[in-house]
C-alpha cells in the first residue's frame, strides 16, 4: 500500500515493518482500512483508527500531539497500551464500538499521565464502528478534538463571572447588569431589588417591561444613548417615581446612578452596568440641615426682638430694679444656652419636660404664668430633641410677636401637652394651643420659621406636623413614631 503524505505519522506508516505486525503487510489490508488510513493522513483534524481483535492503534499527526510522551511508542501497538491509565473509562466505549454501537460525546473528562504527571484533559469525539460488506465489525474509526484549553478557559470565565457576581451581591449599593439593545436584566443584587421594590421580578425582562414606570421618566432614553454611543452616564440627586410599595403604590425616591457600557471581545457594546444608590434619606437630612442653618440666621435676626420682648415682660412685672436685673440676666442666659444648643447641633438624649422647661425659663413669668403644661416623663433622642427644641422656641417666638403672648393682657395663654397615643401606644404626640390673644389669620407668605416647624422631627420616622390657624388661637400638633423618637442616633 502507498501511504500518501501525512507528515511525521505518514513517515511512521511508510517505515513501519507491517509484515511483523498483527495487521500484516499493508498491501494485504482490507480496502476499508486502506481507505481510512489515507483519509486520516490527509486530514488536519486529530483522527484515530483501532483495528483488528488486538485493537492496534493507528493515528495521524493531530492525534499524536494528544498522546504526549507516549508518542511514537504507542503507534502500531494495542489501544490499551496507549491509554492504560484511563482504561476503565475508555474500555466501555471501545467495546461498544466493537459490538457495533457508535458513541459521540461533546465533552469527556480524563485525568491523564501522558506527560509524566496527572493532568485534567477534555475531549470531544465520535467512535464509529467500521464494518466489512457482510456487516462484520473490523475496527473503529474516531475523529476527535482536544478541548482542554477551551473548557478550562470557559470555566475560568465562569469562575470570574461568579466571583464578580458575588462582589456585586455584597456591594452596599444597587447593581444590575443589562443585556442587549432592549436592556434585558441579567442580574440584580439585593440592594437593587430593595431600591425598586423587593417583590418585583425583573431578571429576564427588559427595563421597559420590569420597570415600566421609568420609561416616561426618560431613563430608557438615557440607556439607549449609552448603548449606542458607548459613553457612560452619571447623575446625582435625581428624583424617580417607582412602583415599589407592597401593593405597587408610587413612591418618589432620590437616587445617584451610573450607566456604564459593557463591551464584548470585539469591543462592541453588548450591555450596560447599572450602579444606583438610594440617597432619599441623605438628601432629606441635607435639606433639613440647610433648613436648620437658615433657621440659625433667622433666629439671629430675631434675637434683638426676643431680648426686647423678654426685657419688656420682665420690667413690667418686676417689683424693683434689683429683681428686674436678676430676672433679666437669668432669662437672657437661658436664651443664650438655647441658642448654643442650635449652634452645636444636638442636645443628646433628653426628656421632653426638660425641653419644655427650657422654653418656660425664657418665656414664662413666674408672677404672671401664662403656660399650662402637662405630659408624662418621656425620653427623646438627640436628633428629635434638637428639632423639638427648635419647634418649641419658634412657636414661642411667633406667639410673642403675633399670638397669645404678644399682648400684656393676662388672658393670653398657651397650653402645651404631650402623650403616647395610638392603638398600640406607639406614637408620640405634642399639642401647642394658644388662646386669648389677637385674632389669628392665615399667613400670606410662609416664613422660614414656619417651614422649620413643618419640617417635623429629624431622625423620627413618620413625623407629622399639623398647623391650624384658628382665629381664636394657633394650634399645632407634632407627632412621630415613638421608638424612633426615643432612639439615640
Amino acid at each position: 500500500m502507498r501511504f500518501l503524505e501525512g507528515g511525521e505519522c505518514g513517515e511512521l506508516f511508510r517505515q513501519h515493518e507491517w509484515e511483523r505486525s498483527p495487521l500484516g503487510a499493508s498491501d494485504l489490508w482490507p480496502v476499508e482500512l486502506q481507505t481510512l488510513v489515507n483519509v486520516m493522513l490527509g486530514s488536519l483534524q486529530p483522527m484515530l483508527i483501532v483495528w483488528g481483535p488486538q485493537q492496534i492503534t493507528l493515528y495521524n499527526d493531530g492525534y499524536a500531539a494528544m498522546c504526549g510522551e507516549r508518542h511514537p511508542a504507542a503507534f502500531g501497538r494495542p489501544f490499551h497500551d496507549l491509554w492504560h491509565d484511563i482504561w476503565p473509562q475508555v474500555e466501555p466505549i471501545i467495546s461498544a464500538a466493537y459490538d457495533g454501537r457508535g458513541t459521540s460525546m461533546d465533552d469527556i473528562e480524563f485525568t491523564m499521565h501522558r506527560k509524566g504527571y496527572p493532568e485534567e484533559t477534555h475531549f470531544s469525539f465520535s467512535y464509529t464502528p467500521v464494518r466489512d460488506p457482510w456487516g462484520t465489525v473490523l475496527g473503529m474509526f474516531c475523529a476527535c478534538n482536544e478541548t482542554t484549553a477551551e473548557v478550562i478557559a470557559r470555566r475560568d470565565r465562569e469562575d470570574q463571572r461568579e466571583r464578580l457576581l458575588r462582589i456585586f451581591e455584597l456591594s452596599p449599593g444597587g447593581i444590575a447588569t443589562l443585556r442587549g439593545p432592549d436592556h434585558v436584566f441579567e442580574f440584580a443584587n439585593d440592594e437593587y431589588h430593595t431600591l425598586i421594590g423587593g417583590d418585583r421580578k425583573i431578571v429576564g425582562r427588559s427595563v421597559a417591561e420590569g420597570l415600566s414606570e421609568v420609561v416616561r421618566q426618560g431613563f430608557v432614553d438615557i440607556l439607549d444613548g449609552v448603548y449606542h454611543s458607548g459613553e457612560p452616564f452619571m447623575a446625582r440627586g435625581v428624583s424617580v417615581e417607582l412602583n415599589r410599595g407592597p401593593s405597587g403604590e408610587k413612591q418618589e425616591r432620590v437616587i445617584d446612578f451610573t450607566y456604564q457600557p459593557l463591551r464584548d471581545l470585539t469591543g462592541a457594546v453588548s450591555g450596560i452596568l447599572v450602579q444606583a444608590a438610594d440617597v432619599t434619606e441623605r438628601v432629606a437630612e441635607e435639606k433639613h440641615a440647610d433648613l436648620i442653618s437658615h433657621e440659625i440666621g433667622h433666629r439671629l435676626k430675631n434675637q434683638l426682638a426676643m431680648v426686647q420682648a423678654i426685657a419688656s415682660q420682665t420690667l413690667r412685672t418686676a417689683t424693683d430694679v434689683h429683681t428686674a436685673r436678676r430676672l433679666l440676666s437669668d432669662r437672657i442666659g437661658v436664651l443664650s444656652a438655647a441658642h448654643d444648643t442650635v449652634i452645636q447641633g444636638g442636645l443628646g438624649t433628653s426628656k421632653v419636660h426638660k425641653l419644655v422647661a427650657q422654653l418656660l425659663a425664657v418665656h414664662e413669668d413666674p408672677e404672671n404664668p401664662r403656660f399650662d403644661v402637662s405630659g408624662p416623663n418621656l425620653r427623646v433622642g438627640s436628633r428629635p430633641s434638637l428639632s423639638l427644641s427648635l419647634i418649641l422656641h419658634e412657636l414661642a417666638t411667633n406667639a410673642m410677636k403675633y399670638g397669645a403672648l404678644s399682648t400684656s393682657a393676662t388672658n393670653g395663654r398657651v397650653k402645651i401637652d404631650w402623650d403616647v397615643i395610638g392603638e398600640n401606644n406607639d406614637r408620640f404626640q405634642m399639642r401647642w394651643v394658644e388662646a386669648g390673644g389677637p385674632t389669628v389669620a392665615y399667613p400670606i407668605v410662609e416664613g422660614s420659621g414656619s417651614r422649620l416647624i413643618r419640617a417635623g422631627l429629624a431622625g423620627a420616622a413618620d413625623s407629622k406636623v399639623e398647623i391650624d390657624y384658628d382665629p381664636a388661637g394657633l394650634r399645632c400638633v407634632v407627632s412621630a413614631d415613638l421608638s424612633s423618637f426615643q432612639k439615640e442616633h
